[in-house]
């Protein structure tokens, strides 16, 4: 079932190959909104939905895997369809390394690019998800004290109460305090939830 909010974009130079695609889009139930250009499509602000690109290689000024670089530099990961009536080894490789979706030459199958679109789509959505709960860990994490998080780091890296109180120089029952405070602000209900937490976030392995 199509997502009603998803939008696929379509970026190529080529009118006819935008209109084509556009229509066996829109027959698929997407929503389509198309570009002349990856500069185009670049001074382009996408709605927060979930959406996916299809965009051909070779393009003038800015070609598609420079566009895929372009966004990467940005922080903006779309999943992208690349779409090629020249395509190489090389390019396929670098695209689909770099995170790409798929990598179709033309002429194409109709229900290949459809399928591509669909795993696009569901792969951008539990992308959009995973984000959203890295907003709201980091946010709980900006509400611990210094000392909290260090408490956080050495305890979700498997010590003990008093292997920390040590380590820290503070008495056992001052951390115990202060790991009850971090479950708290991290809404942790076992320590499972904050060792799953500390690794999301990436704090077991480096300074918090």
């Amino acid at each position: 079932m199509v997502d009603k909010k998803s939008i696929v974009y379509v970026v190529d130079d080529d009118l006819s190959v935008r209109k084509a695609l556009e229509r066996l889009l829109r027959s698929g139930g997407y929503k389509t909104k198309t570009f002349a250009s990856a500069l185009e499509f670049m001074n382009y602000s996408p709605p927060h939905v979930p959406c996916c690109l299809v965009s051909d290689i070779k393009m003038p000024k800015l070609t598609g895997l420079e566009l895929q670089d372009r966004l990467a530099e940005k922080e903006i990961f779309i999943p992208i369809i690349f779409i090629t009536a020249y395509g190489t080894v090389p390019d396929s490789v670098r695209a689909l390394k770099a995170g790409a979706t798929d990598f179709l030459e033309k002429p194409f199958k109709e229900n290949e690019l459809l399928a591509a679109v669909s795993q696009g789509i569901q792969k951008h959505h539990i992308l959009m998800k995973q984000n959203k709960r890295m907003k709201i860990l980091t946010a709980r994490l900006q509400t611990l004290t210094p000392r909290e998080r260090e408490v956080f780091k050495l305890v979700a890296s498997g010590m003990l109460n008093k292997q920390v109180a040590y380590d820290l120089g503070i008495t056992e029952k001052t951390v115990k305090v202060h790991r009850a405070q971090v479950m708290q602000k991290m809404k942790a209900e076992s320590f499972a939830d904050l060792v799953r937490f500390a690794e999301k976030l990436g704090i077991r392995s480096s300074a918090v």
